[in-house]
């Protein structure tokens, strides 16, 4: 899909989040670079501790100690979001920007029925009577396909299913028609057929609402069904981003290349999926270079000594497609990679 003539909603740049600990100094995020463009839909994928979650939660402002945002810019629909007070940043969440967390049971408060929280939210952003609050409410809860949404609006959390859960949510973050939804690990703990109908949701809403979402996941199969443009993360940094489309038919890193072959295929008959050999480096101790290089196999095929001493850029290795890897970074857009000579 040609997103080119959509408008810029949201421009990270140079996005950094660490953490402050007795062990050291933890970069969760350390100088993310990406956009997202009015409607669009813009997936961040990597394995758990890459720092997807925490990009998120410092969009809008919910870093606790010991974490800070110690650098970079977060312009929102024309507003840099770091230099806003707690109370104007306040006005922004859960009003032009909402998020819809992991674990939906553990997220909603237990002790108030799940119609008392969904009319909360109008009741911050809206000078509404409660009557007004309720029926909107009910009328969310309609939308986003809970069953007998007049009876279910009375209900507690513990007694909702997994799925009913996360759709309370998604209507919790959806009330107030917000431009970006950061939607963190969706139907992660929900069974297959309740995944299906969650995602299908969230693209329907999509499309007929146009909030943009940021769709983060480790399953690569959601990004592939629901995404427009990917952001592969690994290490606190971004290592390749692309249009879904040019990332499955042409992956660039290693990373992101050992990630889609460990992705089975149905109908393919396998011994053994592909593996990424290794493991995630701390984020205390990180390699002097490339992250990945103690877990990468081109990086001794091609005896690159420098992906031990240097940390790549993210660069533009051809339009639309960045990728931060040694093989590619002396080459462009008229000249084969590395791999390829």
């Amino acid at each position: 899909m040609d997103n080119s003539n959509k408008k810029p909603l949201l421009n990270i740049n140079n996005l950094k989040t660490y953490f402050y600990t007795e062990d050291g100094v933890v970069k969760a995020v350390d100088g993310v670079d990406f956009r997202v463009r009015e409607g669009e839909i813009v997936g961040i994928v990597g394995e758990s501790g890459c720092g997807k979650t925490v990009t998120s939660l410092s969009l809008i402002g919910l870093i606790a100690n010991p974490g800070k945002v110690v650098e970079g810019e977060i312009e929102f629909d024309g507003q840099n979001l770091r230099e806003l007070n707690i109370e104007e940043l306040g006005q922004i969440r859960g009003n032009k920007i909402s998020m819809i967390f992991q674990q939906p049971q553990t997220s909603l408060n237990p002790v108030f029925t799940v119609g008392e929280q969904v009319a909360e939210v109008l009741e911050i952003h809206q000078q509404l009577s409660k009557e007004e609050n309720w029926d909107q409410a009910v009328e969310m809860l309609r939308q986003v396909g809970i069953p007998s949404p007049e009876t279910k609006a009375h209900a507690y959390p513990h007694e909702m299913s997994g799925g009913q859960a996360q759709r309370v949510m998604i209507a919790m973050a959806l009330l107030m028609g917000p431009k970006l939804l950061i939607a963190d690990e969706p139907t992660t703990a929900l069974d297959v057929t309740i995944q299906a109908q969650i995602l299908d949701l969230m693209r329907d809403l999509n499309r007929k609402i146009g909030t943009a979402i940021v769709l983060i996941t480790h399953d690569l199969g959601v990004i592939a069904e629901m995404a427009e443009w990917v952001a592969v993360m690994y290490a606190g940094r971004i290592v390749e981003q692309t249009s879904v489309e040019i990332l499955f038919d042409e992956p660039l890193h290693p990373y992101t290349k050992g990630l889609i072959g460990s992705i089975p295929v149905l109908g393919t008959l396998q011994e053994r999926l592909d593996v990424i050999p290794g493991n995630v480096p701390s984020l205390v101790n990180l390699p002097r270079g490339c992250a990945f290089a103690p877990r990468c196999e081109a990086r001794l095929e091609h005896g690159l000594d420098i992906c031990e001493k240097e940390m790549p850029d993210l660069i533009s290795f051809k339009e639309g497609h960045e990728v931060r890897c040694w093989l590619y970074q002396n080459f462009t857009d008229h000249k084969a990679p590395l791999e390829e000579v």
